[in-house]
């Protein structure tokens, strides 16, 4: 059953190493962003730890 999800002519467990360097690039952009976000939150109306 797993064969049927693996690439063909590749091994398993190996990515292509520019694409997973993009999306980590992604995800530490998102994360700086929304701990900014959360900053500026707490500045501007006392929101921090509360939930929505």
């Amino acid at each position: 059953m797993a064969t049927a999800f693996t690439r063909r002519g590749s091994e398993p467990g190996k990515g292509n190493e520019a694409e997973i360097e993009k999306l980590h690039s992604k995800i530490g952009q998102l994360v700086v962003e929304r701990d900014f976000l959360a900053n500026a939150s707490h500045q501007l109306l006392g929101t921090r730890g509360k939930k929505w």
